[in-house]
């Protein structure tokens, strides 16, 4: 059985909508064991937030860990996923809903907001995908 590791998630938006990327660090006894940015298109904060969420998800379970803490900077994101928060919006709730089919996968999962400064790594891969889109990459 692999040990519980340590995942921070982040999305990023220019303008709100505007051109988003997400950011995921995952992490075993704090050393970064994978690194994901990714360009995701014009959207907005909130729907970046989730998808950077979905793919630290699906990355960790395609490493084959089944035990992991979240962290994240979205408030919002956190409490709706903890149950604390009901989902309004409609472009949030498809991606809620395909979190918790993933998190379901898990034999323990729990997750944590943080501060921006406590998230600077998946924050940093956050801009670095936005800014891939120029490059091409």
């Amino acid at each position: 059985m692999k040990n519980k590791i340590q995942v921070f998630t982040d999305g990023a938006a220019r303008g709100n909508p505007g051109p988003a990327g997400i950011g995921v660090a995952i992490k075993s006894k704090d050393k970064t064991i994978k690194e994901v940015f990714d360009y995701i298109g014009e959207t907005t904060n909130n729907v970046a937030e989730y998808t950077a969420l979905l793919r630290g998800l699906e990355e960790t379970l395609i490493l084959e860990h089944k035990e992991a803490h979240f962290y994240s900077d979205s408030e919002l994101l956190v409490k709706q996923i903890t149950g604390e928060y009901r989902v309004k919006n409609e472009k949030l709730k498809p991606l809620f809903m395909n979190a918790k089919l993933l998190i379901k996968r898990f034999k323990k999962f729990s997750i944590s907001h943080v501060r921006r400064e406590q998230n600077k790594e998946a924050d940093l891969l956050a801009n670095q995908g936005i800014d891939s889109r120029s490059t091409g990459t």
